[in-house]
């Protein structure tokens, strides 16, 4: 497995982030250390999560973190993985929140639940749009020079609060965002292409996009208003059912059995593809799903599979 390094670190990650939004939602403890067992064992060593997840079932959150941090000891593999979690985000307990006293309670809260003494890479989750800069880098460069966390990253900024962080952290000399977590796939590109590529080429930072398969629309197995009954994720599918999102569909398909592979396969391939893509964050609830994604890596698309499935989605 050839891994990468994210820029700006000595952290070096398989091309496979695996989402841990699923522990403790649709994968409960043992059936997610087994997903975990089969994706590290597999040669894949990133590991995604937040404080937050999945905050929807029990109103707080903390499940996900808190299975992770069971596995690790139990696994006793802590060396081996590079762990990514995050702050900021609401639950029914509080709003979207990255002052300084939200960030210093919730990284030990984070390191907690997760059984460490460090987190390799930490994000902002979502932006509360009122902290100032200065607070936000100055809080993030305090617990970086602490050793709780040896990496910062960013999700679910504005552009503008993202080039501020920049000037920020320059001006400061505090640590600076090295990666960027943001919403990219075959049906939703303009917003990052637009918006934050330029960023991202300008800060030279790797990107790790969320929702690489569309909530699921990109394994192929929404294709009909019935379909979305299938799972507890298929309403989030629903929107991209239309024309655009049927012709995406049928060109995976016709890529997908040109290389007899899975149109999950093929959708993540394609990010692989992109030049600023470093690792997309992706879930499994099950071995063949999760056989379907540490495929993607290793499948070569060929200069009109990109061409056909670049046409089809812009």
């Amino acid at each position: 497995m050839d891994k990468v390094f994210i820029k700006h670190t000595d952290l070096s990650v398989a091309p496979i982030n695996f989402g841990g939004n699923v522990f403790g939602w649709t994968l409960d403890e043992q059936q997610s250390f087994d997903i975990l067992d089969k994706f590290a064992g597999a040669g894949f060593n990133f590991i995604d999560t937040a404080d937050t997840y999945a905050w929807w079932v029990n109103g707080v959150g903390g499940q996900s973190e808190t299975i992770i941090g069971k596995w690790l000891k139990a696994r006793n593999n802590r060396k081996d993985l590079v762990i990514a979690t995050k702050v900021g985000s609401e639950t029914k307990e509080h709003g979207f929140d990255i002052s300084r006293k939200h960030i210093l309670k919730s990284v030990d809260e984070s390191l907690q639940r997760l059984g460490t003494d460090y987190i390799d890479l930490y994000y902002t989750h979502f932006d509360d749009k009122v902290t100032p800069m200065e607070e936000v880098m100055a809080t993030y460069n305090e617990i970086i020079k602490a050793g709780k966390v040896r990496y910062i990253a960013a999700s679910n900024l504005s552009p503008e609060r993202l080039q501020a962080s920049f000037e920020v952290a320059e001006a400061n000399n505090f640590a600076r965002y090295v990666a960027l977590q943001p919403h990219y796939n075959l049906v939703e590109r303009t917003t990052f292409e637009k918006n934050y590529a330029p960023l991202a080429e300008k800060y030279d930072l790797s990107v790790f996009p969320y929702w690489s398969l569309a909530a699921g629309f990109l394994t192929g197995k929404y294709r009909t208003e019935a379909d979305f009954s299938k799972s507890p994720r298929g309403a989030g599918a629903a929107k991209y059912l239309d024309a655009k999102g049927l012709a995406v569909l049928n060109a995976l398909d016709q890529v997908a059995a040109k290389h007899h592979t899975e149109v999950a396969t093929v959708a993540l391939a394609w990010l692989l593809a992109r030049p600023l893509i470093t690792a997309p964050i992706v879930s499994a609830t099950s071995e063949s799903q999760l056989n379907t994604l540490l495929d993607a890596p290793t499948l070569q698309l060929e200069r009109e599979d990109v061409a056909l499935l670049d046409e089809v989605s812009n």
